[in-house]
């Protein structure tokens, strides 16, 4: 099997904002407490957070993340994860049907997330609560006034603000799931409201408002429209999610749901221009990924009201890798209109990593296409012409057998190239045509197979880590040949 890719150094798609490297921690199962938090862990620090996690979200290179949900947050009280921890009550969590100790609130967190390299993502209760509640959060966070909600913080032991510059307006407001779930004019005219009160607090900020929750929702499209209708002059960017896992799918299917994402973020992206005609407006809004990854929606089965219960902690295969780092892939060829993007979650929660409490900590394969794109897909995305055979699904007419994404670093004299090969059963003979770029070298192979594509890792079995191919290029050119082994994921660097 062949293919041809063709780049031309004229036609980039746009400068990547490495907020596409984001990730989500939400109050849900083992995310927050024995994840990212357990005090009397050998490896934790003054506040109580796993030195061994922080270090695996530095290798990620998560550049910001969302909190503190995410469903949870529709129901949560924010000032009851403020001040003294020995003060603060234990709560029910209606969400996910849990006890919440609120011993992690937002003083800590935003610690959490310095510690980590990260900046912070802060999500707003629109579900149980409102305008007002939102900017008292936001005077408590940014505000140097000499008002309460700002005087509150430095009593509680912080007298510089947090200066947290992205904010969510609620969680997925169309679900039936959601408490305080809204209609789209309910939720349009909530959304404007609060977002007008939180500019004039902080004009600094960037805005997030909910598109619907998912692409197969009833909503999807007139949700989204209602929306920006009534609050496309307040808001910076719309929200965007989406999950794929065991619909039933064969293996060629399931690799192929990139091509469907792809589909889902232009559409939302088509809408935000329809609203932005309409109102004659010279702003264009962006989009917000902030929830994306497999997520096949194996129960962990728990008596209700437990704390930090065992939920949703998927194991993830080489299969689910191969996906992951194509939707990591259309992610960055829609760098032009996705400017954040998270995947959830980060620790034990569908999570690229995974610990044991009072034990150890380790990675899921799902890990790795996140890191190397983290690390190497800084820069700009660049246009293709990729020329190879296909097949179709009933969702997709066209999905080619490769699936790629080109990055130039002009700064560090790199052509990165991202790319998996879906065939179950053919290595690819793959064509690399740079036109416009100085001649170059490959000096750097790292590919992600196993023969097995059902392969894990596991705390026990690392079945499947990237590896270092063997690179025989002896002269420099514009034009390069690489082999991709069948159903792996790739990522090929070249210096000029």
């Amino acid at each position: 099997m062949k293919a041809k890719i063709t780049v031309n150094k004229k036609f980039p798609i746009a400068e990547i904002d490495t907020r596409i490297y984001g990730g989500f921690v939400e109050h849900l199962g083992r995310c927050v407490y024995d994840g990212i938090y357990e005090p009397e862990h050998k490896t934790a620090d003054n506040l109580g957070f796993r030195k061994d996690v922080i270090d695996f979200v530095k290798e990620l290179g998560v550049s910001i993340v969302r909190y503190p949900g995410g469903n949870f947050v529709s129901g949560y009280n924010w000032e009851d994860g403020t001040g003294d921890k020995s003060k603060r009550p234990k709560k029910l969590d209606c969400a996910w049907e849990s006890i919440e100790t609120n011993q992690v609130g937002i003083d800590e967190f935003q610690e959490w997330a310095k510690r980590a390299g990260s900046e912070v993502m802060l999500a707003v209760n629109l579900g149980t609560r409102g305008p007002a509640e939102a900017k008292d959060l936001l005077e408590y966070c940014n505000l140097t006034t000499d008002t309460y909600y700002a005087n509150k913080r430095r009593e509680n032991g912080f007298d510089k603000p947090f200066g947290i510059k992205t904010w969510c307006l609620g969680n997925e407001m169309d679900g039936p799931w959601q408490i305080g779930g809204k209609s789209a004019k309910e939720y349009g005219k909530l959304a404007r409201n609060t977002a007008k009160l939180m500019k004039i607090t902080d004009g600094s900020i960037e805005l997030v408002a909910c598109g619907s929750s998912f692409y197969e929702m009833p909503t999807f499209g007139d949700w989204e429209y209602t929306v920006l209708d009534h609050a496309y002059n307040y808001i910076d960017y719309l929200s965007v999610h989406q999950y794929y896992g065991d619909k039933g799918d064969t293996t060629p299917e399931f690799l192929a749901r990139s091509v469907d994402m792809d589909k889902y973020l232009k559409g939302v992206a088509a809408i935000c221009d329809a609203v932005k005609a309409k109102k004659h407006s010279d702003k264009t809004i962006n989009l917000s990924l902030d929830e994306w990854n497999v997520w096949h929606k194996n129960p962990n089965y728990n008596e209700k009201w437990e704390i930090a219960p065992h939920l949703l902690e998927e194991v993830y295969t080489l299969e689910d890798a191969l996906l992951v780092g194509c939707m990591l892939m259309t992610i960055q060829n829609n760098c032009d209109r996705v400017k954040m993007a998270c995947i959830a979650q980060l620790v034990n929660v569908i999570a690229p990593i995974m610990t044991e409490k009072n034990g150890e900590a380790w990675v899921q394969t799902i890990f790795y296409p996140f890191m190397y794109s983290s690390l190497k897909g800084r820069g700009e995305a660049m246009k293709t012409i990729v020329k190879c055979d296909s097949y179709s699904t009933a969702f997709a007419n066209v999905v080619p057998y490769i699936e790629s994404s080109v990055i130039h670093n002009s700064e560090k004299r790199e052509i990165v190239v991202f790319a998996v090969n879906r065939s179950l059963d053919e290595d690819m003979l793959m064509t690399l045509d740079f036109d416009g770029f100085n001649e170059s070298n490959i000096v750097e192979h790292i590919e992600l197979y196993s023969d097995d594509i059902k392969a894990t890792s596991t705390k026990n079995t690392q079945g499947v880590c990237p590896a270092k191919r063997h690179v025989d290029e002896k002269f420099k050119s514009t034009t390069h040949t690489v082999t991709l082994k069948k159903h792996s994921w790739n990522m090929i660097t070249f210096k000029y």
